[in-house]
């Protein structure tokens, strides 16, 4: 409430109150003055006339009686006259009245009922006295004596009734001349308030209205000053701040001015600096950028010496050769590992820091994934003589969707570091659902082992490049400081998080969350029912034991310990290196015998150090750490044996009951090709189709299906991709239908262009069996037996990236042979005769490919010469042509990513190559 309104209430309010009271006393007395004033007159009046009425009354005089009844009637106010016998007949009636009571009343009575009177008067023949009648005797519907004696002697009453609207006019004209009072008093009283609340406010409001000008910024104000000393204190003080605020203002003027011509200076300085960081940025990035190809180049570059290397040494490892050159080979051996895993860990740290590196999705189960991992690492483990044991929970679904590869790379990163670190303990992996909501799901993954654990301070650099806890690590245990590095980056690249708990001398444990995909998961169901008997475990390390029982009551078994008394149907015994010494082997040779039902040994070791338990009653060894399935199998055999199918059918596991054999389509315009693929995939559960061009196999798809498409890419006419996307167009089963791209050279960013243009995967030439045989199982769901090559790996199972094939060098190692059918027949299945068939085919079309490839660089026809180099990669990918297919697939590579500058002397060399080849004719011929 502002303070105009509280002098206005003040002012008003307290007068006007007193008025209102003093009136409404006035009102109450002049009323109650009025009604007694009548009250008297009228009893005045009556008391007067009743002799006279009497006297009438007895003589029966009308006249006089009716005169007298006027006379009384002529009062003001009075409405009805009327008077009555003894017998209460009516004698006379003047005026309109109520029914009278026909009692006759024994004295004097006055009734007030609202806004009307009736006095009731007995009239005696003689009046011995009479009285005033108090106010206090008379009462509303009550009758009170009155003190006028009559004599016994009655003639009859009077009944007189009054009229008091008078009163009540009276009453409401002085309430209406109050309130007009009232209000003319109220006007000048707020005539009076208001004009001294304007007085008293207006000062104030000039203030605030200074104050509110001071806010905004406006100081150029001076108010007046006042009469009143109060209000002459605050102008003036409200004058002092203005004044005040003036001078700041022009004080932050001034400093804003010199700041401004000092921050002009810095900009122009700080302007210099960014055009020289800028140059310098651009500098670091073409630095880097060159960097990165130079890494990826030379990483590729190295990998292919590396690998012939590799493969090389392994067809030396065949031959004969004494102790001391068995022991230089395999040092070879670990410095080619060595070095091939230094070059892929740079190769993968610069396509991530060049941000090149992309996320493959793919159903995976983590299950077989970890049991993968866990198993590259046994010999490591067996050799440590280390617990390598896999934990992975039940609650986790499955299958998953993630990309299984950069999950491969992380856990074997952090297996491996675990027991490169590890001299004695164990090393444990973990896998637990963190978060499951929806299809969303979150694994908690770790990795604990008991090495020589970490300190603070080298926790906090771990993850840094090149970066090893200790300097002296890098010599000791080898590596290259990439490693966590990698992992770090590949987690938080799928949306995850690493950490680490370690404790000097105590081991470390790596943990980190991966989100992942769950469309068609659903919980793990048990691998294998087993009717619930009751095994017998013996097992020592207390996380193995744990594992065992848990998957035993899993797959309804009842596991007891090893001393029970109860009967059982297996024996489990968990044997350590120790357990096979002399006394100790000796001592379990006799449990098993004594034992009269089979027994699984899993042994803490590799079948070559171990010597052998003769089991007496049957059972199996496995050797630690064994894979989930592994176990599976063993009970299997031991305790269901009706379950296993013969060995004869076992190629025929993955197939449905169902009959037919599965169809598979070869797309490829190059025939020495399609019968290569066709032999390997010989089958007696596969029904092979070829088709020599895209347009051929469209014919095809328009009246028949195939269960999975092998396609070659670069064709004539139309091309795989192209085929690939017209086969998808015809219907919804050609839409599901498994296209395997089949080519010889393929580039990281071409493969992914692939994948997302509707190929499902890519199979690089020379074609590996066990990678073929993956595909088959992973698509169609067929284990098929295709014949096993040498024991020579093929290109692309040398090399660490899957999917991908090794670079070679442009430099022609005079270690090549220009033929060798060893590897011919490898790459051929096997097969000698088809080597050898698909060497002469090869050279029968050296000819036409030289011809067209220098018509094509004469004419400086880039995509022409590309056509012809990798037609010919492709053809030697299947050949015993070492030679050829080291410089064809050099000059493919130059092309690709340097177009036709600097080829000039590869093609020579390769013309060279082709010559030398053809040079071999004879010799084919012979045989």
């Amino acid at each position: 409430m502002s303070l105009n309104t509280r002098l206005l209430f003040a002012l008003l309010g307290f007068p006007l109150l007193v008025y209102a009271m003093m009136a409404v006393l006035l009102v109450i007395q002049s009323d109650t003055q009025a009604r007694a004033a009548q009250q008297a007159r009228l009893e005045s009046a009556v008391e007067l006339l009743a002799p006279s009425l009497a006297a009438a009354v007895a003589t029966s005089d009308t006249q006089r009686l009716e005169a007298l009844a006027r006379q009384l009637r002529n009062m003001k106010g009075l409405r009805s006259v009327a008077l009555f016998n003894q017998h209460g007949n009516r004698l006379l009636l003047l005026g309109q009245s109520n029914p009278p009571l026909l009692n006759p009343p024994a004295d004097h009575q006055l009734i007030m009922e609202g806004d009307s009177w009736r006095l009731r008067l007995p009239l005696g023949v003689t009046q011995i006295s009479t009285g005033q009648i108090s106010t206090n005797q008379i009462s509303t519907n009550q009758v009170s004596p009155d003190p006028v004696r009559t004599s016994d002697t009655s003639i009859g009453w009077l009944d007189i009734e009054m009229d008091t609207w008078v009163l009540t006019l009276g009453r409401y004209k002085l309430i209406a001349s109050l309130s007009l009072g009232g209000m003319l008093l109220g006007l000048l009283l707020f005539l009076v308030a208001f004009a001294i609340s304007r007085y008293t406010t207006r000062p104030i409001e000039e203030a605030n209205q200074a104050l509110y000008r001071l806010s905004r910024g406006d100081y150029r104000l001076c108010l007046a000053p006042s009469n009143a000393i109060e209000l002459q204190h605050l102008s003036s003080h409200i004058n002092a701040l203005a004044e005040h605020f003036q001078q700041a203002q022009r004080d932050m003027q001034t400093q804003i001015e010199q700041a401004t011509s000092e921050l002009q200076e810095s900009m122009e300085t700080i302007e210099e600096q960014n055009i020289k960081l800028d140059l310098a940025h651009r500098s670091a990035l073409r630095a880097n950028a060159v960097k990165s190809e130079f890494l990826a180049n030379m990483s590729h570059e190295i990998r292919t010496p590396l690998n012939g290397i590799i493969g090389f040494c392994r067809l030396l490892g065949r031959s004969s050769l004494d102790t001391r050159q068995q022991e230089w080979l395999q040092h070879v051996h670990r410095a080619c590992d060595n070095l091939l895993m230094l070059v892929n860990d740079v190769l993968d740290f610069s396509k991530l820091e060049a941000n090149r590196l992309t996320l493959e999705e793919a159903d995976i189960d983590i299950v077989a994934l970890i049991d993968e991992v866990v198993g590259l690492h046994a010999p490591e483990a067996q050799r440590k003589q280390l617990h390598l044991v896999a934990m992975v929970y039940d609650d986790v679904p499955t299958p998953l969707t993630g990309d299984p590869l950069r999950i491969h790379q992380v856990l074997n990163n952090l297996i491996g570091n675990a027991l490169k670190f590890t001299h004695e303990g164990e090393v444990i992996v973990r896998v637990m659902l963190d978060n499951l909501e929806g299809q969303h799901v979150v694994l908690n993954l770790s990795v604990s082992d008991t090495g020589i654990g970490l300190s603070n301070a080298h926790k906090e650099a771990l993850f840094s490049a090149f970066s090893q806890a200790e300097p002296s690590h890098s010599r000791q245990f080898g590596g290259s400081g990439l490693g966590l590095t990698i992992c770090r980056q590949l987690i938080e690249r799928m949306g995850g998080e690493i950490e680490v708990e370690s404790e000097l001398g105590k081991g470390t444990t790596f943990s980190f969350t991966l989100p992942m995909l769950a469309h068609k998961a659903i919980e793990r169901p048990p691998e294998i029912s087993l009717a619930h008997p009751t095994v017998r475990l013996y097992e020592i390390h207390a996380p193995t034991r744990h594992v065992l029982e848990h998957l035993l009551q899993r797959w309804e078994a009842q596991p007891i310990a090893f001393d029970a008394s109860e009967p059982a149907k297996l024996m489990i015994l968990g044997l350590e290196h120790s357990d096979f010494s002399p006394e100790w082997h000796s001592h379990w040779q006799t449990v098993i015998d004594q034992t009269p039902y089979p027994t699984l040994i899993l042994a803490n070791g590799n079948s070559f150090d171990l010597p052998p338990l003769h089991l007496t009653h049957g059972g199996e060894t496995l050797y630690k750490p064994f894979s989930r399935a592994q176990l599976v199998a063993s009970l299997k055999q031991l305790l269901l044996p009706e379950l296993m199918p013969d060995k004869s059918d076992q190629y025929l596991l993955a197939l449905p009951a169902a009959s037919q054999p599965l169809k598979l389509l070869i797309v490829d315009d190059n025939a020495p090709n399609r019968e290569l693929l066709k032999s390997m995939l010989e089958d007696p559960t596969l029904h092979v189709i070829t088709a020599d061009s895209g347009h051929q196999a469209l014919e095809f798809a328009r009246t028949g299906n195939a269960d999975m498409v092998l396609m070659d890419i670069r064709m004539p006419g139309m091309d795989g991709v192209q085929t690939t996307q017209a086969l998808r167009r015809i219907s919804s089963t050609w839409a599901r239908c498994p296209i395997i791209a089949v080519t010889a050279h393929v580039l990281s960013s071409e493969r992914q262009q692939w994948l997302a243009e509707g190929l499902d995967d890519v199979l690089i030439k020379p074609i590996d069996e066990a990678q073929l045989e993956q595909l088959l199982n992973r698509f169609v769901g067929v284990t098929s037996r295709l014949t096993a090559g040498s024991a020579v790996p093929p290109y692309s199972q040398r090399d660490s990236h899957i999917g991908k094939k090794p670079r070679l060098s442009h430099t022609t190692p005079s270690t090549l042979p220009v033929v060798d059918l060893e590897i011919g027949a490898r790459l051929a299945g096997g097969k000698e005769y088809l080597a050898r068939e698909q060497l002469k085919r090869l050279i029968d079309s050296l000819d036409e490919s030289e011809q067209h490839m220098r018509a094509a660089f004469n004419q400086r026809n880039l995509p022409t010469l590309l056509d012809w180099v990798h037609e010919l990669n492709g053809a030697s990918r299947y050949c015993g042509a070492p030679e050829l297919a080291l410089m064809v697939e050099t000059l493919e590579t130059r092309l690709r990513t340097s177009g036709l500058d600097h080829v000039e002397g590869l093609l020579e060399d390769l013309y060279r190559a082709m010559t030398r080849l053809r040079a071999h004719r004879p010799l084919l011929l012979r045989h």
